[in-house]
């Protein structure tokens, strides 16, 4: 009988109909493929189950999630191959109904199912979030929020360092990853053009950090929000320990139930993509109302790529089931249209897409650093799913497969006076 490397190698060419750009090696210790590519190491018969059930994206997570799969060599560089066979097969590739039509792929379907052993379906790892409809329902949203971002503050500490800023830094060179950061927080403020005793409403607040440093650097009052329990408290901690608890207020509260406007600012970081496209509109036009006449929002969002068919457009299973659950992703010109349709004026949109990427490489590495804490402190699958998904975030990101942008909107009074410099780009310099 054929080494089980070589067996699953061809078999896998022949169902996917290009060559396999990994190396392999299975439970066996047999290899096949590239001996200078990086290798996809199949641990056991029930990976291959986990994909004969799930094919494509799930499978492979469910795979790599429980370690079933693993990579040795360059994560970026596995990663990369494998992206036009996953990620990348685009809108006009051969679905796996049309692939069965043909007799030779059906018969090497057959020779699979005899490598992979009893076809028993494997449970999902427990790190899986059951799919459901995207309701944004205020209960919905709370329990999304609380699997992301309860994770535990000690393992988010490894993660994105001192600064506990959990969105794309803003790079100069040479920097390091807590100035970005600070220059991202900083960048934030200008163009919302805080002045001291100005109110700023934070719309997902995190861990506190955008609500500190303006009113530490900026003296604003800031009204924080955030579903998630975990991080209010950490974020309440920050602020008694910076002095701010009288210029701070930290709730738990969905941004929906805010009623204590106007604010003169509103920022929106990283936060816009939990909202979902039904609820949007309801989104921006909350924001709209809680805004004085000339009050500015600055909305920092990822965006993915707009599709022929937008009505044919599906979350990624991976990031739904195992990272942010009930997640969506607009294109920015969609996002635009929303805020205008709510009443803003959209003065400016800046894309850093290049700095999100840079941003992802630090937290991997940081996560990569101290892994056996990380899994102490979460589990092996959780550790796991944030090492691929940031790893091939950071990919998706240099390969303009999504994007983010910084929009500033505003409030513009009946007069069209809508308080910005003729030049607004001031704040880059």
């Amino acid at each position: 009988m054929a080494e089980a490397a070589s067996r699953l190698r061809s078999l896998a060419e022949q169902l996917l109909g290009v060559p396999l750009p990994v190396r392999l090696r299975t439970w066996d210790g047999s290899e096949a493929g590239p001996p200078d590519a990086p290798t996809l190491v199949v641990r056991n018969r029930r990976a291959l189950r986990r994909m004969l059930f799930k094919p494509g994206e799930l499978g492979l997570a469910r795979a790599w999630v429980a370690g079933d799969l693993d990579i040795e060599g360059d994560l970026y560089t596995a990663l990369d191959a494998m992206a036009g066979l996953v990620w990348e097969r685009g809108e006009d590739s051969r679905t796996l109904a049309q692939a069965l039509r043909d007799p030779e792929v059906r018969a090497a379907g057959r020779e699979l199912l005899k490598l992979v052993g009893p076809p028993i379906p494997p449970a999902p790892p427990r790190e899986e979030v059951r799919r459901r409809r995207h309701l944004h329902t205020r209960r919905s949203d709370k329990q999304a929020i609380s699997h992301h971002y309860d994770v535990g503050n000690d393992f988010y500490e490894i993660v994105l360092g001192p600064s506990m800023v959990y969105s794309c830094a803003y790079w100069e060179d040479g920097g390091s990853l807590e100035s970005a950061q600070r220059d991202k927080l900083e960048l934030v403020c200008a163009k919302l053009g805080l002045k001291e005793g100005q109110r700023l409403l934070d719309v997902g607040c995190g861990w506190g950090s955008m609500a500190i440093h303006a009113a530490r650097e900026h003296g604003v009052s800031v009204v924080g929000v955030t579903l998630s329990q975990e991080q209010a408290v950490y974020a309440r901690k920050r602020v008694a320990d910076e002095g701010l608890a009288d210029r701070v207020e930290i709730r738990v509260q969905d941004y929906r139930d805010v009623v204590d406007g106007p604010y003169d600012a509103i920022s929106s970081i990283g936060m816009a993509e939990h909202v979902g496209a039904e609820r949007y509109l309801e989104y921006a036009s909350n924001l709209y109302a809680l805004l004085k006449p000339g009050g500015r929002l600055l909305n920092h969002q990822i965006a993915r790529r707009p599709q022929r068919d937008e009505t044919a457009y599906e979350t990624d299973r991976f990031i739904d089931a195992y990272v942010f659950p009930d997640g969506e992703l607009a294109p920015i010109g969609t996002t635009v249209t929303q805020l205008e349709r709510a009443g803003f004026e959209v003065r400016d949109v800046e894309s850093i897409r290049e700095h999100y990427a840079r941003t992802l490489r630090q937290w991997v590495a940081r996560l990569e650093a101290d892994w056996d804490r990380a899994v102490r402190l979460t589990s092996p699958g959780r550790a796991r799913v944030w090492r691929l998904y940031m790893a091939a975030c950071a990919l998706a990101f240099e390969r303009n497969r999504i994007g983010v942008n910084q929009v500033l909107a505003v409030r513009t009074p009946e007069s069209g006076t809508s308080g910005l410099p003729l030049r607004t780009r001031t704040w880059n310099s």
